[in-house]
């Protein structure tokens, strides 16, 4: 089965993206396809390169990378949600900005994408 996942709640400010990433784990595990998470909202600050976890919270950010590098799952966060709260500058580079490695920026066309070649879609809420 295909999923795509959309979180739109941000790190450790809420459970939506701890339990999309343990669904995706969990997803991945069973043999399926994770084709696209894409982080809108709130959600885009799951991608701060420099984020620094409290010391009993697993650290988001790495699981994520780990997703993208070991099961090619897209990390997708949206280019005006991230403009908006100020995690990308208006015109401004990905590589200038402050968005970890393995994410990229892009319109919600590519979650429209996402959701149409998905046998199941999921939104997880902050």
């Amino acid at each position: 089965m295909k999923f795509a996942l959309m979180i739109n709640g941000g790190p450790y400010t809420s459970q939506g993206a701890n339990s999309a990433y343990g669904f995706a784990v969990a997803a991945l595990a069973q043999g399926h396809e994770v084709l696209r998470v894409f982080f809108y909202g709130d959600g885009v600050y799951n991608a701060m390169r420099d984020m620094r976890p409290p010391a009993d919270e697993p650290p988001l950010l790495t699981g994520w990378q780990a997703l993208a590098d070991r099961h090619g799952v897209d990390l997708v966060i949206c280019s005006a949600a991230a403009e908006r709260r100020g995690v990308l500058g208006i015109g401004e580079d990905v590589g200038d900005s402050g968005i970890a490695e393995g994410f990229r920026v892009a319109g919600l066309g590519l979650w429209v994408d996402a959701c149409l070649a998905a046998d199941r879609v999921l939104v997880f809420h902050g």
